[in-house]
């Protein structure tokens, strides 16, 4: 009978094999230049996370709308960004992070959608099973902090401060949790019918500090996609630790140096 530890090593052997067949070719292709920028937020959150980026984002004059994810079902969450997509006046970066990558490798076949950027972010392929993607990698600490309220789920504030904002301050991590958004059980089970990745211009920054996604799972999907990728030294919420960078990233996805 084959042990746990040769079934976890032959399923990321078979991961990594498939590289080559899954592998996006959007990375190469230089973006066309864009003046809006369309965030989503994804798990414990909601748009007030993005404030940090917003503030830089449009002293660059990006028209930039971060979309309150209902964080209900997947459908729902990607018609919520899909309504912010079609008022873009042209070419737009569509930006997730956390589970909200989800929700930007479906939208993102928007035709309004110009390249994508991922924050630490989800990046499955059209039908992929993620939580059977992820289990193939060490589980993150944060995991273990999720409680439920019926069907409504949340980081305990343990978690939170720790694995989830460990980088932040903690008076400034404790506002963050203040305003945490429960999320549906439903909303985990949801599949992407579209991988936009495949198609359009891809980035992705990993967060190598990062307790609530394993880093080198998300090194495994910016690879698979073929994205640009930078590599953060932040925990999961390196949006709001080190706006700078992440903006520096989404400016290059809209064909703006600096």
């Amino acid at each position: 009978m084959m042990s746990r530890r040769a079934f976890s090593t032959a399923l990321l052997a078979g991961a990594a094999a498939s590289l080559l067949s899954t592998r996006g070719t959007a990375a190469t292709t230089t973006p066309v230049k864009a003046r809006n920028v369309v965030l989503v937020h994804g798990l414990f959150t909601d748009g007030s996370c993005w404030s940090e980026v917003i503030a830089r984002l449009q002293a660059k004059g990006l028209n930039t709308t971060s979309v309150q994810n209902p964080l209900s079902t997947l459908p729902d969450a990607v018609a919520s960004a899909e309504r912010v997509l079609a008022r873009q006046d042209g070419p737009t970066v569509l930006v997730g992070h956390s589970f909200s990558g989800m929700i930007v490798t479906e939208a993102g076949v928007h035709p309004n959608v110009s390249a994508l950027v991922y924050v630490a972010a989800r990046a499955p392929d059209a039908g992929e099973d993620y939580t059977a993607l992820a289990k193939t990698f060490p589980t993150p600490p944060a995991s273990a902090g999720i409680v439920f309220d019926g069907d409504e789920g949340r980081l305990s504030e343990e978690a939170f401060l720790r694995d989830f904002a460990g980088d932040l301050p903690k008076e400034k991590a404790k506002v963050l949790y203040a305003v945490q958004q429960p999320f549906h059980k439903a909303l985990l089970s949801g599949r992407t019918t579209h991988a936009a990745w495949r198609t359009k211009p891809s980035y992705y920054a990993v967060s190598t500090e990062d307790h609530t996604i394993n880093p080198d799972l998300e090194r495994f999907m910016a690879k698979r996609m073929g994205a640009r990728t930078i590599e953060v030294k932040a925990s999961h919420v390196s949006l709001i630790s080190h706006p700078e960078e992440i903006t520096r990233l989404i400016l290059e996805a809209a064909g703006q140096q600096g």
